[in-house]
């Protein structure tokens, strides 16, 4: 019976994850900080961030939303000064409303009485919220002109903070105008909103506000760092947001993540050398069919997405049935027995009488 089951789920999904293995996601030149490369924060090498401090003189004009960045970095460094700060220069501005390009001038009378500066940043308090499109390209008009003007200083974009209007708000269109510019540009974007719309296991919160609301509902559950305060927000968020600065410059600098675990795609578990086996299904099975989570699971998401549709940074979402099926496929292709999933773990699965349509 269980047997039976396991063929039929074999058989209806093994396809797909054939079709999927294949396919590999195209690179982008682009650098774009979101929420799914805060998992990587943890691969950083020692070495990167020394010499981030090393090489980095940063000009960052912000006011209160955009200091949530500076908290999320000062946190850190709370728990390790290995994550020390690397050298800030700080104006309290910000990038205005409708077209304002107030805030070039003393970005350019910064960079030309201080050649150590190297990396130029700006944030949104609430202006991307109640913009135009010819608001966002006047901002986005003005980056790429000081790009060519100082072509040895990196610039860093940035979206709007969420504000709870939801996917079919003004700020939705407008930080999507610029994602849309960063990646076809091959810039480097802060996604400021996008860190703020999704967990650690990926959900999203498509009508989540600058409050985050989910961050409280998250650590509710789960440990999470104090702060004493971040600004409009909680304090999760703003340790977030300082994990992806880190990545960014990492990247910036050149960094590359070495694999996080030892083993090899499949091995998820780590208990079979450098081959999957049995028990890789089953910690698959333990997190997205019965735990409904990733978190305190998988330890190394790129191992557990064996058909790769996550490309180089997959999230808990990226991890499905078909990362099962994939798995299945493969013990079953190279001749492991079948019987032993059907007296080791997936027994246990049955067992609950989940409908065929479940998978």
């Amino acid at each position: 019976m269980y047997c039976a089951k396991l063929r039929l789920l074999w058989l209806s999904i093994a396809t797909a994850s054939i079709m999927t293995l294949s396919a590999q996601p195209s690179a982008s030149q682009a650098i774009v900080a979101d929420h799914n490369v805060i998992a990587q924060f943890d691969l950083i090498s020692t070495a990167t961030f020394d010499q981030v401090r090393s090489n980095y003189n940063i000009f960052y004009g912000h006011t209160s939303h955009g200091s949530q960045i500076m908290t999320g970095i000062s946190m850190l460094a709370g728990e390790d000064a290995l994550y020390s700060s690397p050298t800030f220069y700080e104006i309290n501005d910000d990038l205005g409303h409708l077209g304002d390009i107030s805030w070039v001038s003393p970005t350019r009378a910064y960079l030309d009485s201080h050649s150590e500066c190297n990396v130029v940043m700006w944030s949104w308090c609430g202006g991307a919220s109640d913009n135009t499109e010819t608001g966002i390209n006047t901002y986005l008009n003005a980056m790429a002109a000081l790009e060519s003007d100082y072509p040895t200083v990196t610039f860093v974009y940035m979206t709007g903070h969420l504000d709870g209007t939801g996917p079919s708000g003004n700020l939705y269109l407008r930080n999507n105008q610029i994602r849309d510019y960063c990646i076809n540009n091959d810039k480097i974007l802060f996604d400021f909103a996008d860190i703020e719309s999704y967990d650690p296991d990926g959900t999203w919160y498509p009508d989540e506000s600058d409050v985050c609301n989910w961050c409280a509902d998250w650590c509710a559950i789960h440990d999470c760092p104090y702060c004493g305060s971040c600004a409009h927000s909680h304090c999760f968020n703003c340790y977030q947001k300082g994990k992806a600065f880190w990545w960014m410059m990492a990247e910036v600098l050149g960094w590359e993540p070495e694999p996080c675990c030892e083993g090899r795609v499949g091995n998820i578990n780590g208990d079979g050398g450098d081959e999957p086996t049995i028990g890789d299904i089953s910690t698959l099975i333990d997190a997205k069919l019965i735990t409904g989570t990733c978190y305190g699971i998988i330890e190394c998401l790129e191992e557990a997405d064996t058909n790769q549709s996550g490309g180089t940074n997959p999230t808990c979402d990226d991890i499905t049935i078909s990362d099962i099926s994939v798995l299945i496929d493969y013990l079953f292709i190279i001749g492991f027995s079948l019987v032993l999933a059907c007296f080791a773990y997936l027994p246990d699965l049955f067992q609950q009488d989940l409908p065929l349509d479940t998978f």
